[in-house]
């Protein structure tokens, strides 16, 4: 069901699957998605208390004001007022692409309060060099400004975004491009046109650098599973077999599909492999 939580001044949009009394677990998607990423694989998850959010700047979900950033670091004090939202304490962080990378900054930061990460094509950002700070600053003021004055792309019909989103930078099924432009365009009377954040186009105003990386990875002791789609984003695995051979928690499975293999083909096999380990059943 669809849920609205509020804290800080903030309304997040939610969908929620499975008990009260079930484990706690938040689901993060990734950049330019919505909660209808996890539509095929929550139901599939038993015995959890399952909510999905919109993140900021996505869904349904507030946007940041015109003077704040779409840092990543920034999901953080999100995901712990939509857990104060919910009366959580400690839970568990399901997450996909950006989502993830939101997720394990939120795990390093907090470690005390997230028990397992279930993470899907992403783990932690690219990390930058100290000597790129001032050109990465000043790109992320131009763009904020330019896609701050930009309007959201006009389709004249939700076919017409369908098609759109289903031939986007990562090639989606026609059901799960259905699913995220069904929660993520509004009407115009006229057509539809996207309801994300147009800013979240604009890089963030600083990265982490390499050392920050393994500080935040090395503070995330708890259980970590991590799938690896084998179309997904290209030589991540390579990237970040240096960072899991240092991380003994650190748990991973490859399997076939792209970016949104959750969304798709690779349903079920993660749901038989997160299913358990996010009911803390091995």
């Amino acid at each position: 069901m669809d849920i609205s939580l509020e804290f800080d001044g903030k309304t997040v949009a939610a969908r929620q699957w499975g008990s009260a009394d079930g484990v706690p677990v938040l689901a993060l998607h990734g950049w330019l998605d919505n909660c209808a990423s996890f539509d095929r694989l929550a139901p599939l998850l038993g015995g959890l208390n399952l909510v999905a959010v919109d993140m900021a700047g996505h869904g349904r979900s507030y946007h940041r004001s015109h003077d704040a950033n779409y840092n990543i670091w920034e999901e953080a004090e999100d995901v712990l007022g939509v857990a104060h939202a919910l009366g959580w304490r400690k839970f568990s962080l399901l997450a996909h692409s950006r989502g993830a990378v939101a997720a394990m900054i939120t795990a390093g930061a907090f470690p005390d309060r997230i028990e397992r990460l279930a993470l899907i094509d992403g783990l932690v950002p690219p990390p930058a060099e100290d000597a790129e700070a001032p050109e990465i600053l000043a790109r992320a003021i131009a763009q904020r400004a330019r896609y701050g004055a930009r309007k959201p792309r006009h389709f004249a019909s939700f076919e017409e975004a369908v098609e759109a989103r289903k031939n986007g930078m990562f090639p989606l099924s026609d059901s799960a491009a259905r699913a995220l432009t069904e929660r993520g365009t509004v009407s115009t009377g006229d057509g539809v046109t996207w309801s994300n954040d147009p800013r979240l186009m604009a890089t963030s105003t600083a990265k982490l650098n390499g050392a920050q990386v393994k500080a935040f990875l090395g503070r995330a002791t708890m259980p970590i599973r991590l799938v690896l789609a084998e179309d997904g984003i290209v030589d991540m695995i390579k990237r970040l077999r240096p960072a899991l051979a240092e991380h003994g928690n650190i748990e991973v499975k490859e399997l076939p599909g792209g970016h949104h293999l959750h969304m798709e083909e690779g349903a079920e096999a993660i749901a038989e492999w997160f299913g358990p380990f996010l009911r803390g059943e091995g």
